[in-house]
């Protein structure tokens, strides 16, 4: 499949904001429901702030997110770390609760499978579990499901029912990325629809799918959109096309209209979707003055544990800092659990004697990805699942109070948050740079309030790991 240069775009006509603005103002102001994103690994949060994360799905914390002030909350499940069958239970567990809970307050809900890790995940298991879970606990039928992987921040765009992930001036088509190879969760095609049909193992064909085109968004037409999501039943599934954030708010205006007539869907998408649904602002880069209030002599503690090739461009630049200290944490000793225990302590002491003396200091796993051969993907997924929780052992466990913390990886730092600094309720601050968001830590986190940088391992250029550390060193 070909690639494009992203100045080929600019066909497309331009978007009328005034228009959109007036149409979504509109629109939006009726819609009331509560909305709950299920996110495979704490990097949904992206593009949002204000809001809450729960890292735990019982029936008490759905309903403390249903009886919130904001709209919209995040459950983090992390099951991009799960297996199939983990998956599928969680999955279950949340629906079931949250229908509960939703029919005790009389409270109307939408559940989003924020999934988007360049297509990869427990894609189609996931929705499909929601899908059943609710029919079978309300009695209705969920009609269809919307896909909109769309995420500009992460160069991650939609045109011609192609996705697309920009790389420099270039829109690569996903499936010939490295994304597409993940062991776990490998994939070939690029079409959105040839996406469908490959997941669902035919199940859904291409010509099935309903396509929201880029021209009938730019073109405003409402209307037809609603009538194509009128259409929509028997879970079949809506692909949406989209270049910018305003394209996902013109579609975002049709779908309440649908909603509102009655159409019932669940989500698989990108974190624009959710600020957009969630009706959430702008805000500009969060400071370190915002992050940092009281200065502490000691060091900051960064994590590195994502093996795509952008997290290892992004380290190897940031070991051009000169003041920082690094240490390599050898994974592969996890095959020999004696050498693994010595490692995990040999790592963890020498980083609290950096960090005490002011240095941040960044523990890196071995570079090199464990293979253990063909046919044995569960197998490494559970001896991933070891090491991330050595990895966190070293956090939670951490003898000195870092004055930040960064974790690069979506499963690093979605084990981070929650083994690691032990979280159970954190508030999105805003983003450090476009797709990264912090946290700031509740009270009863190893840490409390402290400045919890998640860095997804396929977002941001080579130097964008480098810039966020010298935006909180810098005094």
């Amino acid at each position: 499949m070909k690639s494009l240069k992203v100045d080929e775009l600019s066909f497309y006509p331009a978007i009328n904001e005034e228009k959109v603005q007036q149409l979504w103002s509109e629109v939006r102001s009726a819609f009331t429901h509560k909305i709950i994103v299920l996110d495979d690994d704490p990097t949904g949060v992206q593009t949002v702030h204000g809001v809450s994360v729960y890292t735990d799905w019982n029936e008490d914390t759905i309903e403390r997110g249903f009886l919130e002030d904001n709209q919209l909350f995040f459950i983090l499940t992390n099951s991009r770390a799960f297996t199939a069958a983990e998956t599928e239970q969680v999955h279950r567990d949340i629906a079931e609760r949250s229908e509960k809970i939703a029919q005790k307050l009389g409270a109307p809900y939408l559940i989003i499978s924020r999934g988007d890790s360049t297509l990869r995940g427990h894609y189609p298991l996931e929705t499909e579990v929601l899908r059943h879970t609710i029919e079978a606990s309300s009695g209705v039928k969920v009609d269809g499901e919307v896909i909109l992987p769309f995420f500009k921040e992460g160069g991650r765009l939609t045109v011609n029912n192609i996705h697309y992930v920009q790389q420099d001036e270039t829109l690569v088509p996903a499936g010939e990325t490295e994304f597409a190879s993940d062991r776990t969760f490998g994939y070939q095609s690029s079409h959105l629809g040839e996406w469908v049909e490959e997941k669902t193992k035919g199940e859904f064909s291409k010509e099935s799918v309903t396509y929201i085109s880029l021209e009938s968004i730019r073109n405003l037409e409402i209307d037809t959109i609603v009538e194509q999501l009128m259409q929509v039943r028997d879970f079949g599934k809506v692909v949406v096309n989209a270049l910018e954030e305003l394209d996902v708010k013109i579609f975002t205006t049709a779908l309440i209209l649908a909603i509102q007539k009655g159409k019932r869907f669940v989500f698989r998408t990108a974190a624009t979707f959710t600020k957009v649904i969630g009706d959430i602002s702008s805000r500009p880069l969060l400071t370190r003055d915002e992050l940092i209030s009281e200065e502490q002599e000691h060091g900051g503690l960064v994590i590195v544990g994502s093996h795509v090739q952008k997290t290892t461009d992004q380290l190897k630049e940031l070991q051009t800092l000169s003041n920082l200290h690094f240490i390599e944490f050898d994974a592969h000793l996890v095959l020999d659990k004696e050498a693994f225990k010595e490692e995990i302590t040999r790592v963890q002491n020498e980083a609290e004697q950096t960090v005490a003396k002011g240095i941040t200091t960044v523990i890196y796993t071995k570079r090199k990805r464990l293979d253990l051969g063909e046919g044995m993907e569960e197998e490494e997924l559970k001896l991933s699942v070891e090491i991330s929780d050595a990895v966190t052992s070293i956090v939670r466990n951490f003898s000195i109070r870092p004055n930040f913390l960064i974790a690069k990886g979506g499963i690093t730092s979605s084990d981070v948050g929650t083994k690691g600094l032990c979280v159970k309720r954190a508030t999105v601050a805003g983003q450090i740079a476009p797709g990264i968001p912090v946290w700031k830590t509740g009270e009863e986190s190893t840490f409390p309030y402290i400045p919890y940088v998640i860095f997804p391992g396929n977002v941001g250029a080579v130097t964008t790991l480098k810039d966020v550390v010298l935006t909180l060193e810098n005094k």
